[in-house]
């Protein structure tokens, strides 16, 4: 890829359809079932389906499916506050996972709070109760192992629940993304190591100039920097995705990042957003894409959602 500056520019632009904004008004999540929903409407749109559910499915967890194509049975909802951590946007019910992205979420805002400057970290969305598509905001997120940590230092933990919907994440970019602005610190460094040491993260999403300025200023051991990716609308939070857990034979696992640190391939990134190539008037406009609906998810999603 880091040969291949239009394949970077295919990606930025198939990424600013889907990524979340931060800043914009909480979702407000619609009179919620509590408990499975009827899903017998096969072609409605599946994110309608699992968006009407408020609580998870009982019985043990598991994750079916890929992280943008699949549901999560036996949820585990995210306290809305802890000794290291708040959730954000509480209207949005999204602060629920696997057990396992739970109880990292524990540990590594521990780890964050130990950062000069730094009370812990502010959670963003982590899934819906029963996973699955959502009504906005996200393409991925669907098994309960992705987690948005805002970029903003968490300078108190005594957030009100109407301040988490008023206060919004900042942006830590410049030039659409190519550097980081003023206000990026090494403890943002410092924090984006702190997870991609992490044994059970696969991947960790921000944009392409905290890629670059992260591979000038890292030292010693590099191995760290290849879980870090860029990706585009990443400017105001960093999306934390973890490996499928061991045993989970639903969970379809996402292929291993490319060896070597990655520094290049966010190079090529970055000359993609300072000299874009010009558009092709004669190209075919991209063709909307369909939403999915149940039937396009796991087999196993239908018990999920209909659980009682």
């Amino acid at each position: 890829m880091s040969s291949r500056p239009l394949a970077a520019l295919a990606l930025l632009a198939l990424a600013a359809c889907s990524a979340p904004r931060l800043d914009a008004p909480a979702a407000r999540v619609p009179l919620a079932t509590s408990s499975g929903a009827d899903v017998s409407r096969s072609n409605e749109p599946a994110k309608q389906i699992f968006g009407r559910i408020g609580l998870p499915s009982p019985g043990p967890a598991a994750a079916y499916g890929s992280y943008a194509k699949g549901c999560l049975a036996g949820a585990v909802q995210l306290p809305e506050t802890g000794p290291t951590w708040q959730a954000m946007r509480l209207s949005r019910n999204r602060n629920w996972g696997s057990p396992e992205l739970i109880a990292f979420l524990k540990r590594y805002s521990a780890k964050v709070a130990r950062i000069p400057g730094w009370e812990g970290v502010y959670i963003g969305d982590l899934s819906q109760p029963r996973g699955g598509p959502m009504l906005g905001g996200h393409a991925s997120h669907q098994t309960g192992l992705d987690a948005d940590i805002w970029l903003n230092p968490a300078r108190t933990l005594t957030l009100s629940k109407d301040d988490r919907e008023r206060i919004s994440a900042s942006n830590f970019q410049r030039s659409g993304g190519a550097y980081v602005n003023s206000d990026w610190t090494p403890g943002h460094m410092a924090m984006v190591k702190a997870a991609a040491e992490d044994p059970a993260v696969e991947r960790i999403f921000i944009f392409a100039g905290a890629k670059v300025q992260m591979c000038k200023d890292a030292r010693g051991n590099r191995a760290w920097l290849r879980k870090v990716r860029p990706w585009y609308g990443h400017n105001d939070h960093i999306h934390i995705r973890l490996a499928c857990p061991k045993g989970m034979r639903g969970c379809t696992a996402q292929t291993p990042p490319p060896p070597g640190d990655g520094c290049d391939e966010a190079e090529t990134w970055v000359n993609g957003i300072l000299h874009p190539p010009k558009p092709d008037p004669n190209a075919p406009k991209p063709k909307p894409r369909r939403p999915l609906t149940l039937a396009d998810l796991p087999a196993q999603c239908a018990a999920v959602v209909s659980a009682n």
